[in-house]
């Protein structure tokens, strides 16, 4: 672009100004009153393998899916916590961690533990999650950005382990609260052959019982270079009942369902992995400093910002708001801290977040969106809950399988 430097130049330039911000003034004030000063380091860990990252889903950009690396989404939580950090005179910067695969994970996380440092984020997926939290112990507060797996808030949750990302039960809860408020409650699924699909249908299910959605038929779909498997991935012979309000397609690759709207025998609607999806986050929303948030992304990163990366950008500014809170407490005490409702923080959606004591999934609201804008804000009008709206999204305390509860 004439008159600029390279996006490439700037961004260098932007990450060395925001690691280097240890704010020495603000630090020197905190001495002399007897605060903690200095900058804590947060690692950000990744697989330069990472399927998800794969160019090719990439270039397709699946709604839903990892538009990018996530550093530059930390980098923007880092210079929008700058301020709020000054009073406790504490700082922030980034350590990238990005891995060949994850063989060299174990290694690189006992040298995280060695150095001591104390905050995690894992953009990884749910086995590298797992991994590290039998690494990190009581050592670290981690943060998952991106696996969406209930399982890593049930049976396999720490009291280290936070997410900032939905859980796929949160997504499916949103899209059945919507189908309910629609009155679009007979769904067609169509479900894929992957061990992710199968979570997907899962989730599904149990939201749709939730809130009254009847799956009137299920079948499964495959894409094969097999001219026998043909009619397995033919959207017409896939959808050619006539009774259902909706098709719901749940397609963890993404490669089937980009093919199936306005693709079906029958004029219907699809929902899921394509048509109307739940996300995180969406750049077209135009409330509570949204549009804000999404141009300073764009503006760092020259894209769009993803669920993933709102997600990157929410975990970084938690961080930052619990250090404001409590700058002398150990990681296991602002992980209870976090978990106990004792800090919230904004996160550009609305009313303010916070994270669930039963197993560290952060509330928040989840945008149905479709590829130019946001149509509805789930948890919806009429849904009700006895204590917190929020928690109509995803498991509740007395649904969870997660033991391990903050002190």
């Amino acid at each position: 672009m004439t008159g600029h430097a390279p996006m490439s130049s700037r961004r260098a330039w932007i990450g060395g100004a925001l690691a280097a911000l240890t704010l020495p003034a603000f630090a020197a004030t905190a001495a002399a009153a007897g605060k903690p000063t200095g900058a804590e380091t947060v690692a950000l860990i990744g697989l330069a393998d990472d399927p998800r990252h794969a160019a090719r889903r990439l270039e397709r950009a699946y709604p839903g899916h990892p538009a990018g690396r996530l550093l530059d989404a930390v980098q923007l939580g880092i210079a929008d916590s700058e301020v709020g950090l000054r009073g406790s005179g504490r700082s922030l910067k980034i350590r990238d961690v990005l891995l060949p695969g994850l063989d060299a994970l174990p290694a690189q996380l006992a040298q995280l533990r060695k150095e001591r440092v104390g905050y995690w984020l894992l953009d990884l997926p749910a086995v590298g999650v797992t991994q590290a939290l039998t690494a990190a112990g009581d050592a670290a507060l981690l943060f998952n950005l991106s696996a969406t797996q209930d399982s890593l808030r049930g049976a396999g949750c720490s009291a280290q382990l936070l997410h900032s990302m939905p859980s796929q039960s949160m997504l499916s809860d949103a899209l059945a609260q919507y189908l309910a408020a629609r009155s679009w409650r007979k769904a067609w699924v169509l479900h894929g052959p992957d061990p992710d699909d199968a979570l997907l249908l899962q989730a599904w299910n149990r939201a749709a019982g939730r809130y009254g959605i009847r799956n009137i038929g299920v079948k499964a779909f495959k894409l094969s270079g097999d001219p026998r498997e043909r009619e397995l991935a033919n959207t017409r012979l896939l959808t050619s009942d006539r009774e259902h309000d909706v098709v719901v397609v749940l397609d963890g690759d993404g490669e089937f369902a980009r093919t199936l709207p306005y693709a079906t025998q029958q004029p219907r609607p699809v929902v899921g992995s394509n048509g109307l999806v739940a996300l995180a986050w969406h750049p077209h929303w135009e409330r509570n400093g949204g549009p804000q948030v999404s141009r300073r992304f764009r503006k760092l990163a020259g894209r769009a910002m993803s669920g993933q990366d709102w997600s990157a950008w929410i975990a970084l500014r938690s961080i930052a708001a619990v250090l404001g809170e409590l700058p002398s407490a150990s990681v296991a005490e602002q992980a209870s801290a976090l978990r106990n409702g004792q800090v919230f923080v904004d996160g550009a959606k609305g009313p303010r977040l916070s994270y669930r004591a039963w197993d560290g999934q952060l509330r928040q609201p989840v945008f149905l969106s479709h590829g130019d804008g946001v149509i509805g804000v789930a948890p919806m009008d009429g849904v009700l809950h006895p204590l917190e709206q929020l928690d109509t999204l995803g498991v509740d305390r007395q649904e969870s399988a997660c033991k391990a509860m903050p002190k």
